[in-house]
């Protein structure tokens, strides 16, 4: 028994480790947004919440998010966590909702004025920012 739980446990650490998983990471738009590559990290962390007269609106992909995380905002979900928190408490401002992957993602982002998000996979029909 002690022994499978630690084969679970070992598999559950390879299977979220993003150096050995990590795969390209694609931040999508809606049409109506024009932020630049330069300003996705600021996004997600709110630090940039409006473009021109357009209220920002990021997504998070659950299955996306460790890897966005290492290779875009530079931090890990703990401290991505912490980031919101602190904003949140000092200027009211919520985190990102998160989706449940690339399907949702998109389909939020074409749907949702000033929406912005992050897939695994370039779709054809949305707004590609940057490829990270």
């Amino acid at each position: 028994m002690k022994a499978k739980f630690l084969q679970l446990v070992a598999i559950s650490a390879l299977a979220t480790s993003s150096s050995l998983w990590a795969g390209d990471v694609f931040v999508i738009a809606n049409a109506g947004v024009n932020v630049s590559a330069d300003d996705v990290r600021d996004v997600f962390v709110g630090e940039k919440q409006i473009d021109g007269s357009v209220k920002l609106v990021p997504m998070d992909n659950a299955a996306a998010q460790a890897d966005f995380l290492a290779k875009v905002v530079k931090v890990d979900a703990a401290k991505y966590t912490s980031l919101w928190a602190k904003k949140g408490f000092r200027d009211g401002v919520s985190p990102p909702a998160v989706r449940g992957g690339d399907a949702e993602v998109i389909s939020a982002v074409k749907s949702t004025p000033g929406g912005i998000g992050y897939v695994t996979k370039a779709p054809a029909d949305v707004k590609v920012i940057q490829k990270y």
